[in-house]
């Protein structure tokens, strides 16, 4: 995929990879959008964004609920912005559920999703195992954690605040959405209270007033919106008890 801009040869480009993950024996789609001028400028480094749910990063016909992030209409449109690399990661599809918590659930309204989750911890061990140095020896980015960032929505949400926590010496800047850490809210907030991030951590957390669908039903009692908006403000609330700095916080 191309697009261009005559007036000033602005162009991204976004290329494909097919990694192995040994714990569903499967092949999993890895994306690169390449920032302007990679191709042209080759003694130039960039920082990384890593973004889960990488079905929703691009396009809207591959979104699970028929919108996308718009990132590349975001990138189009704020011309000033910093430029990097962006990997869009995609989900495990009908095991998103699984790979997306590293603990099973600890509510649910209905038995066919009792023990939903707990394989998170190996996609984690993946990513930064895997995924990271693959994407920092065939692209030339910054490696450090200052310069590697990671956003997730909702179960990627989770991931996202869990991947911070537990290699903070690897992401520098975690971007929460939707955090839907009601999944399993006390094996989360136990583990995000034992593992502080690093201080310097910039974290944005952001949730709306119109969250859940139908897949949450299966699990929320009561309703949706105030679930979401507690698990965030409870993510803010224990990252300010552990005295993470405020001022690397924007909620």
């Amino acid at each position: 995929m191309f697009w261009k801009r005559t007036e000033d040869y602005y162009y991204l480009k976004v290329e494909t990879h097919y990694l192995d993950i040994p714990y569903y024996n499967q092949k999993r789609r890895i994306r690169i959008l390449l920032p302007k001028d990679y191709k042209k400028d080759i003694d130039s480094a960039y920082p990384v964004l890593y973004m889960l749910d990488g079905q929703n990063v691009f396009y809207s016909k591959e979104a699970f609920v028929g919108h996308s992030w718009k990132v590349i209409p975001s990138i189009k449109n704020n011309l000033d912005l910093p430029r990097m690399i962006i990997v869009a990661v995609d989900n495990a599809s009908e095991n998103r559920l699984n790979e997306y918590s590293p603990w099973p659930t600890d509510q649910t309204k209905s038995e066919e999703f009792q023990g939903v989750g707990g394989d998170g911890a190996l996609h984690a061990e993946w990513f930064v195992n895997e995924l990271k140095p693959f994407i920092d020896n065939n692209y030339r980015t910054f490696t450090d954690r200052k310069n590697t960032l990671l956003a997730g929505s909702s179960m990627g949400g989770i991931m996202t605040a869990y991947m911070g926590s537990k290699y903070p010496e690897v992401f520098g800047v975690l971007g929460v959405f939707s955090l839907a850490s009601w999944f399993n809210e006390e094996e989360f907030l136990s583990f995000i209270n034992e593992h502080p991030l690093n201080p310097n951590t910039k974290v944005y957390i952001q949730v709306g007033t119109s969250e859940g669908d139908d897949t949450d039903a299966n699990f929320i009692e009561g309703k949706m919106n105030q679930q979401y908006i507690d698990c965030n403000l409870r993510y803010y609330n224990d990252l300010l008890k552990m005295n993470h700095p405020i001022d690397n916080i924007w909620l």
